[in-house]
């Protein structure tokens, strides 16, 4: 992009700025095209349609990236439009790629139990350097399991941050910068209690993380990702991702607990007679969503056996797809 051209863009930032919007995504998507500008070394008169057209084909193995410079460039060239600027939007009728779905791997309640049961018996307390650390993994496994927790949340927690009496957690500085205190169901407060014992026997006092590394550091998030897997591998779920049309079907990692103690809770309130729509609110609380549409997404999978047979069903339809 030409240096006037440029300090427009930097222009539009500060003006997004001004709104209350955060610039750093902005610009990052922004300074992508920058450089495809540049490279096609376009003046302002040439970003046509057409110009933009020639970046969609660009982008045909990269779809979501163009979709969101698509946007960004949009609302661009509509402040530069307002300006009088340029004379038109040439964005207006380029066409996104159609939107790409993800179904994430869910495990079913009794696959959870049996995934934890693995992960303890896969704790190696022959080895004293590698058994506190395979214990803290596995306790970190059983609070994406049993608390939806984000695969980083338990790693960041500090001593303080599980309340024993309360049996309540404490977790801060989360994803979306929002702080939240959960209740700790009664069979993961009994194992956080037995782990704090063996802890306060094993740890030197200058660590303040619930789950220590080495070095006065938090667990390294390899050491749980590494019990996981064996674990998976063990259960016969090592599953790989696939891509089926338009539709991603995750593989199961430590992010697909998360997905499946949302699923799960919502199909009990569901076999209790409950509204699922209703309990979204109380959800998105507890798993620490800013928004319900981030919770609602959850009422699309009803539970592992449908989650499996929608993987079945686009195998089957796949050259119609």
């Amino acid at each position: 992009m030409k240096a006037p051209f440029r300090s427009l863009m930097e222009e539009y930032l500060s003006y997004r700025v001004c709104l209350g919007y955060n610039e750093k995504g902005l610009r990052r998507i922004l300074s992508r095209l920058d450089r495809y500008i540049r490279e096609q070394a376009a003046g302002l008169g040439e970003l046509t349609p057409g110009f933009f057209l020639g970046l969609k084909v660009r982008h045909q193995k990269k779809q979501t990236t163009f979709n969101a410079l698509l946007l960004a460039a949009r609302g661009f060239f509509a402040y530069l439009q307002r300006r009088q600027i340029v004379p038109e939007n040439p964005l207006l009728d380029v066409q996104s790629y159609p939107p790409k779905a993800f179904i994430p791997f869910v495990f079913s309640p009794e696959q959870t139990d049996a995934l934890l049961s693995a992960a303890q018996k896969n704790i190696r307390k022959q080895d004293p350097a590698c058994f506190l650390r395979d214990y803290a993994a596995y306790l970190s496994i059983v609070l994406l399991a049993r608390c939806g927790m984000r695969i980083g949340e338990p790693l960041r927690l500090s001593l303080p941050d599980y309340r024993a009496d309360e049996r309540t957690l404490y977790i801060e500085k989360t994803k979306f910068h929002k702080n939240r205190l959960i209740p700790v169901p009664a069979g993961a407060a009994r194992q956080l209690d037995i782990y704090l014992r063996v802890r306060g026997a094993w740890v030197a006092g200058d660590n303040p993380y619930l789950f220590p590394g080495k070095h006065g550091r938090p667990l390294n998030v390899k050491n749980l990702a590494r019990l996981f897997e064996q674990s998976v591998l063990q259960m016969g779920l090592n599953r790989k991702k696939s891509i089926i049309g338009n539709t991603s079907f995750g593989r199961p990692t430590p992010h697909s607990l998360r997905h499946s103690f949302a699923v799960n809770t919502l199909k009990a309130v569901r076999d209790r007679g409950g509204s699922p729509q209703n309990a979204l609110a109380v959800l998105s609380g507890y798993l620490g969503h800013v928004k319900y549409r981030y919770t609602a997404v959850y009422l699309k999978v009803l539970d592992a056996e449908h989650r499996n047979s929608l993987v079945d069903f686009a195998i089957g339809r796949q050259e119609e797809i």
